[in-house]
């Protein structure tokens, strides 16, 4: 069983894509319903003998109902579902000597249905039933997905980079040799005919010279100056810079790079100290690039991956549509690897941290850095995916700029407020001025500081909250 859990790790996780819990009661059929939403997307673990709390019950009481369990897979699920057991000796909430079943479910390339023909999919931490449309698109995806799978035409053990196979084996832990490595898991090399064939995802991942075979996996940087791209005697590229090689050299070398071209800005907080900020938060530009390494699609050789850098946005450029049943109203929820290996891959080295949660979290720290929700576009098989960094109405570091490092000057948010208050305005009058729509953080962000600072001034100040209140620039001869 390559999955590898804690008896800890167990009670103390949270349900997700790729793990659940359930009790040793819970019947066949309905266990047959996450194996099968598990099946359908991209594997998963289900720990059984644990509450949903994380409480361990233990199945050794249960003798009879885990033998149907383990039977689901077969019995009510079709195809039968594969998946791998393990028994975990534990203490259970009595105190006595107990065990977990875990069930791994593996990757399918399978459309997977339980006796009544019903499809499910897992969605965050739920089972979700798919209509007829969802079916039918989950039915294509499964047809196209595996293209990591299909073999290399002529390319052989020798194209392999075994040194580098053997310091990824010994980073996850698997003590046989690299060649066996290979042939006995996730089929990257496999015999067809006598002959020994190499997987697309063996060579992108370990290959001595992947661009041989597939000249267009590589990731292409274009840094333009100002906010549009032109051509001609009026080219504003500043930098073009192409980066080759195996996945993991790929990856590491453009988040190097691209970390090196993102700005600061300084300016004077709050409480009166110089605070420093990137103009995009570390993890959106680096998912939107690991995002687009783990699930590009590999089969269009016709275009790379291209990062396109302008004044006010970073825009990722990937070859392919949305995979599986993912659409852009459902995103940030739910998750389909259109190449589980490769993605797996860069799991291990920690660039994929958890498996379908990556979007929402883009999201999220978006927002909470001020800066407006991400941009999805599909056009012609290519996936757009837009981040900016024009704070929401402007600068919104919630006082007046003091410097910006390599950057263009920026119109601050705290300039537009004193000079549109230069007549009292009222809180949502100010709000509308400045494009902002968050009561809360409009307070916290730019209110309040100013108010602090003393740059702004309540007309009625005895009545902080009256409805009537306005805000009033202070002059300096105030």
């Amino acid at each position: 069983m390559s999955c590898k859990m804690t008896i800890e790790q167990i009670c103390g996780a949270v349900e997700s894509p790729l793990f659940d819990r359930k009790s040793a009661r819970i019947d066949a059929k309905a266990l047959a319903v996450h194996l099968i939403a598990f099946a359908n997307a991209d594997g998963g673990v289900i720990a059984v003998g644990v509450e949903d709390d994380g409480t361990i019950t233990g199945i050794d009481s249960y003798a009879e109902n885990i033998n149907e369990l383990l039977r689901a897979p077969f019995d009510f699920c079709k195809p039968s579902v594969r998946v791998e057991t393990e028994r975990l000796s534990c203490t259970n909430r009595n105190g006595k000597a107990d065990h977990i079943l875990l069930i791994e479910v593996l990757q399918s390339s399978d459309l997977h249905a339980n006796q009544a023909d019903e499809v499910f999919f897992r969605v965050g931490d739920k089972s979700k039933k798919l209509n007829f449309e969802e079916r039918l698109q989950l039915m294509y995806a499964k047809g196209t997905r595996y293209f990591e799978d299909t073999p290399v035409p002529d390319a052989a053990m020798e194209d392999i980079d075994l040194g580098f196979v053997k310091a990824y084996t010994s980073r996850i832990g698997y003590r046989k040799s690299p060649e066996e490595y290979l042939r006995e898991n996730k089929e990257f090399l496999s015999e067809r005919s006598g002959k020994e064939e190499v997987s697309a995802a063996a060579m992108l991942l370990f290959g001595k010279n992947p661009k041989h075979f597939f000249p267009r996996a590589r990731i292409r940087f274009v840094r333009y100056e100002g906010t549009e791209a032109r051509v001609g005697a009026r080219m504003n590229v500043i930098k073009d810079v192409m980066f080759e090689g195996r996945i993991l050299q790929v990856t590491e070398k453009a988040l190097e790079f691209v970390g090196s071209q993102i700005k600061e800005r300084t300016y004077l907080g709050a409480d009166t100290r110089f605070v420093t900020e990137p103009e995009y938060p570390e993890f959106a530009w680096k998912e939107l690039i690991i995002n687009a390494v783990a699930h590009r699609d590999y089969s269009i050789k016709g275009t790379d991956i291209q990062i396109k850098m302008f004044d006010d946005r970073i825009t990722v450029e990937s070859p392919g549509t949305l995979p599986g049943i993912v659409r852009l109203n459902n995103m940030r929820h739910v998750h389909f690897s259109r190449n589980p290996k490769i993605a797996q891959f860069l799991h291990e080295y920690e660039y994929v941290q958890e498996f379908g949660e990556g979007v929402d979290r883009l999201y999220e720290v978006m927002e909470a850095a001020g800066l407006p929700q991400p941009e999805y576009k599909v056009e012609a098989f290519m996936l757009y995916a837009t981040i900016r960094n024009t704070k929401l109405g402007g600068n919104c570091g919630g006082t007046t700029p003091v410097t910006t490092t390599d950057s263009t000057t920026d119109t601050s948010t705290v300039a537009t407020i004193l000079a549109f208050c230069v007549q009292p305005k009222s809180r949502e009058e100010i709000m509308t001025m400045c494009g902002l729509k968050n009561k809360n953080h409009f307070i916290k962000a730019h209110l309040k500081p100013l108010l602090e600072s003393g740059q702004l001034r309540m007309t009625i100040p005895d009545k902080p909250n009256s409805r009537n209140q306005k805000y009033v620039a202070v002059k300096p001869e105030d």
